[in-house]
């Protein structure tokens, strides 16, 4: 009998057998805790399983390379291929396994790419003992449950950020906390500390000197009273100010010459739409150009705390801040540079331009086009309520350390990537060896 150490050469059929997906019109997702996972991910949750899990899921039709494990029971939609049978393979092996096969070589190569799961089931593959493929499963996997650790933080992190911003510049809080606190005859002061902090008036009583006085003198920066302006009732004192007041550049590139068969396997990064989502700069695709192409780029050099926002395309108007790391770098045509005057916080722009209100003005602006984009006198003349400099300092005073964390946490999870996916084909052709648990570790 083979030692369970040792690595066999067979086909992908004789592993695992992989079956179609279901459909699922929106109109029949019941809201639940399933999850949904499609070609591009898990997308949405039902209230009824399809599977068993846990589970892997591959992309069937139009996006096809990318792999998915899913713990729990879920629905695999019908442009993805989901594992029914692991023949007795360890499942979260399976998902690390297929991410090493060249998808693209079993696919029809059509212009919407599809992949058909008997062509799939010829692909060779080398695989150990199950024992084996735990252990190579536990080593890639404590990595990505680091990765999803962090990324966890990162989404509370924004998410506090986003509270807070919400509360000062949309709702008022503070402002209002005030007002209701002259009404009634109360400190309007300490009803903005605890607007501010949550915290009530006795906790607000127990606070050292330290954090006290700072919530005081942020408190003392809102206004006690509304008045009227153009639009609507605004905090008193604060005022509609274009981005063209707010910024020093707006502007978007261009492609290189050549297009992207100047692209580099090193190089000064050139940021396109693919790069940028909603408060998330995805280093994915990447491209890089070289010095001399960069030259031509100079007028849109990206500098550090640079507002990204894409004005073309499917994916208009998602937004971020560059990570520092991405420098030095350019932006091609589909994506434009917002930089801030000094005294005005990055996030603070990038935040409204989260604004789903925000995204739909400006997509206003564009009715009547035939496709979707938007211009640079587009952008230039949003305008954003705008409080004093401050409150303006205050706000970036109390954001900055959440951003400065949410940055370390990013950089750790890039290297992490870049440690899996290193590890990733050294481990599944045995190239790196991993000692499989004994007996008894393997039963505890």
């Amino acid at each position: 009998m083979a030692s369970d150490v040792e690595w066999k050469e067979v086909s992908l059929g004789e592993v695992i057998e992989l079956k179609r997906g279901y459909d699922l019109p929106k109109d029949k997702r019941i809201p639940g805790s399933v999850p949904i996972v499609s070609s591009s991910g898990v997308s949405d949750f039902h209230a009824e399983s399809m599977v068993k899990g846990p589970g892997v899921v591959t992309g069937r039709y139009g996006t096809i390379g990318e792999v998915f494990y899913v713990d729990e029971d879920y629905w695999p939609l019908n442009t993805t291929l989901y594992v029914r049978d692991f023949k007795g393979n360890d499942p979260r092996f399976i998902s690390y396994l297929l991410r090493t096969l060249d998808f693209q070589a079993y696919s029809d190569k059509g212009a919407v790419p599809g992949l058909n799961r008997n062509h799939l089931h010829l692909a060779r593959v080398r695989i150990p003992g199950k024992s084996v493929q735990r252990s190579i499963a536990q080593v890639l996997s404590s990595v990505d449950s680091k990765i999803d650790l962090n990324c966890s933080i990162n989404e509370t992190l924004e998410a506090m950020a986003q509270a807070i911003f919400k509360s000062w510049f949309v709702d008022f809080d503070p402002v209002k906390a005030k007002i209701a606190a002259l009404q009634e005859g109360r400190d309007p002061l300490r009803a903005a500390m605890s607007a501010i902090s949550g915290k009530s008036d006795a906790e607000l009583d127990r606070l050292p000197p330290e954090q006290y006085d700072p919530l005081a003198a942020t408190a003392a920066l809102f206004p006690d009273e509304m008045e009227e302006s153009a639009l609507r009732q605004i905090p008193k004192g604060w005022s509609h100010q274009t981005l063209a007041k707010l910024t020093d550049k707006i502007g978007s590139g261009a492609t290189p010459r050549g297009g992207k068969e100047v692209y580099l396997a090193d190089g000064v990064a050139l940021i396109r739409s693919q790069n940028v989502y909603d408060s998330l700069f995805v280093w994915d695709g990447l491209a890089r150009i070289s010095n001399e192409a960069a030259t031509q780029l100079k007028g849109v050099t990206v500098q550090e705390d640079d507002v990204l926002l894409n004005i073309t395309g499917a994916s208009i108007l998602r937004t971020c801040v560059v990570e520092p790391d991405v420098l030095p770098a350019r932006v091609n045509q589909h994506v434009a540079i917002i930089r801030a005057k000094a005294g005005v916080p990055p996030r603070f722009i990038h935040m409204h331009l989260l604004r789903p209100d925000i995204k739909s003005y400006l997509l206003g602006l564009n009715a009547g086009a035939s496709r979707e984009a938007i211009t640079k006198g587009h952008i230039e003349s949003l305008t954003l309520l705008t409080p004093g400099p401050e409150l303006l300092a205050a706000f970036q005073t109390a954001t900055d350390p959440l951003f400065r964390q949410a940055q370390r946490f990013a950089q750790q999870m890039r290297v992490l990537g870049e440690l899996r996916d290193t590890l990733l084909p050294k481990l599944l052709s045995g190239e790196l060896a991993v000692e499989a648990p004994t007996e008894a570790a393997g039963t505890a």
